[in-house]
């Protein structure tokens, strides 16, 4: 197979990490990670090699303010989740661009998150992220079709996954009565 003809194709992590393993290719990360590392190889190319794992966030102990100090390596818990909704109210979900600000950004405050995060309500996710396809199709696909259920969503999902990436329809030309 060649590099062009594996990006046409859908795949999915356990997919790729099985494919990945039979090519003695790295096989650890996210899902765009080993699809980075499976195409070059393909190609002849040498293989970008896997990014290391994360130390471990230290615990953000005491009482937490806005003028609290991210530490190295943040992710999302349940206690900055605790302080984000007291600060933000009840709409606030970690997303893509709050979880990369905190993965990214130690020696900031969280009152910087907090002001990011409000930055951030009108911006649309990048569409690299393979990970979220299958959530843009479904949210595109019951907003093109609102009496559609979810049993026809889900059938709709496995013929647009079961084409190549440059034959598929938009989810929003996939009629419940056509599957």
């Amino acid at each position: 197979m060649s590099a062009a003809e594996f990006r046409r194709w859908y795949w999915l992590k356990s997919e790729l990490v099985d494919f990945a393993r039979t090519l003695e290719v790295p096989t650890s990360g996210a899902k765009p990670r080993v699809a980075d590392r499976i195409a070059p190889h393909l190609a002849g190319h040498a293989v970008p090699p896997a990014t290391p794992t994360r130390a471990r966030a230290e615990k953000i102990d005491g009482v937490i303010d806005r003028s609290t100090i991210i530490p190295p390596n943040q992710t999302a818990s349940q206690q900055l989740r605790r302080f984000f909704e007291a600060e933000i109210g009840s709409t606030f979900r970690y997303d893509y661009f709050m979880r990369t600000f905190l993965a990214d950004n130690p020696g900031k405050t969280l009152g910087d998150a907090v002001k990011h995060w409000h930055e951030t309500r009108s911006a649309q996710t990048p569409e690299t992220l393979q990970q979220l396809e299958l959530i843009r199709f479904t949210k595109t696909w019951h907003l093109a079709h609102a009496d559609g259920t979810a049993a026809q969503c889900r059938a709709a999902w496995k013929v647009h996954r079961s084409l190549p990436v440059d034959e598929r329809p938009g989810p929003e030309n996939m009629s419940p009565e056509t599957l």
